[in-house]
């Protein structure tokens, strides 16, 4: 039996946690498109290794997979939609006749918090077999509304209310800190996005803190309760302003050095939780796969750096095909590389970038700024686009009900 490559980096410390970055709905398609396109030699591997990541038969009668969670975000929502567009455009049309067909946004929502229902079904025997330590999957508000405090803990709410293996996914706003804190207070996971920066792991791992001593205070069960801090890292290096910063300053700036700069982030917020012994565990998101690496080699530092540490990774299937393509090319893992820094000469290059030091220094930013940093007003507003196409679709669906009955 050959291992993946992901299984491989999960074997670099026990508590390291592999997740599926898209709805679970999309799996199976995807799976049968990788396979078809395998080389033949690699095929039964392959099938052997993303069947034991997840299987819908598996998980019903054995409560396991190799994936332990599940994070969904708007353009990974939109994308399962897409994916099987009739059958939603279906459920939709379904959806208005029971609602007022003139609330496309009401119609939207619901349709939502049903595609992140029929993800959570299909994971709940992991997430009961294992105590709810695993077998969660990520709801996110809505973020057109990443300031608006009242909106987003409604919408948590909401989706909490969907079953107990519903992870609430909330932007890291100022405002999206104080619901974090709300939702916490109620016992009620929570996974902090659009999130870049050591100042929003504070903030979050403070909200957290808060959230848990009200519980405790209440009584609030609190024993399958978990919270993960997202680090978007590619998002970091860039989609936000390092790139033209670094420019304006004549300074130029080489791929690794922007990757290690997007991880010493991420080992200064992970050493930090560490030393405060912090119960809320950093997740990995946003990786890339390089195939230009000298002598032929392949690598992706968004994980081989870090590997050793007991990190959540959430990967899109785009990123873990790329891995599978590379994997004969990419070196092994090295389970102290977390204990590795990046040369200080590139820290200290880095630090003449204020978008770095926004990003690096505790104190590098107020929470009234976080929304307005670079990498989370772009990702923002893409995932904002992202809903707005599914709304689009949703009214599109109704639309089409309508012409029949007219």
């Amino acid at each position: 039996m050959s291992l993946h490559v992901l299984e491989k980096l999960a074997a670099t410390n026990p508590d390291c946690e592999i997740w599926w970055d898209s709805s679970p709905l999309v799996y199976a398609g995807w799976k049968a498109e990788v396979l078809a396109n395998a080389p033949a030699e690699k095929r039964a591997d392959w099938d052997a290794q993303l069947t034991r990541l997840f299987d819908p038969a598996t998980i019903q009668a054995e409560g396991t997979m190799g994936f332990r969670g599940v994070t969904t975000n708007p353009p990974l929502s939109l994308q399962a939609i897409q994916a099987d567009p009739a059958f939603w455009a279906e459920e939709i049309r379904t959806m208005a006749s029971r609602m007022d067909p003139s609330d496309i946004e009401g119609i939207y929502w619901a349709i939502y918090l049903d595609v992140v229902r029929r993800g959570a079904e299909m994971v709940r025997p992991v997430f009961d077999k294992s105590g709810g330590k695993y077998g969660y999957v990520s709801g996110q508000v809505d973020p057109r509304f990443v300031t608006e405090g009242e909106r987003m803990l409604a919408q948590g709410l909401e989706l909490a209310a969907i079953a107990p293996n519903v992870m609430v996914k909330i932007p890291g706003s100022k405002e999206g800190y104080e619901v974090i804190e709300e939702l916490t207070a109620r016992g009620i996971s929570t996974n902090n996005t659009t999130s870049f920066t050591v100042p929003q792991y504070v903030a979050c791992m403070n909200a957290v803190s808060r959230g848990l001593e009200r519980a405790k205070a209440n009584g609030v069960d609190l024993s399958r309760w978990r919270s993960v801090i997202t680090h978007m890292s590619a998002r970091l290096g860039n989609v936000g302003d390092l790139k033209v910063q670094a420019e304006a300053r004549g300074l130029a700036l080489s791929p690794e050095e922007i990757m290690y700069g997007e991880l010493a982030v991420l080992k200064r917020a992970y050493r930090y939780g560490k030393e405060i012994g912090h119960p809320s565990k950093m997740l990995q998101c946003s990786m890339r796969v390089f195939d230009d690496a000298p002598g032929g080699k392949a690598s992706s530092w968004h994980i081989s750096k870090i590997a050793g540490g007991d990190f959540v990774y959430t990967c899109p299937p785009g990123y873990i095909a790329q891995l599978m393509k590379a994997e004969d090319r990419l070196e092994p893992f090295d389970a102290n590389a977390i204990n590795e820094d990046a040369p200080a000469e590139v820290i200290e290059k880095l630090m003449r970038i204020p978008y770095f030091r926004q990003a690096y220094e505790f104190d590098g930013m107020k929470p009234e700024e976080f929304c307005r940093f670079g990498a989370f007003s772009s990702t923002a507003t893409e995932f904002a686009a992202a809903t707005r196409r599914t709304v689009d679709f949703v009214a599109q669906s109704v639309e089409s009900m309508l012409r029949r009955v007219a």
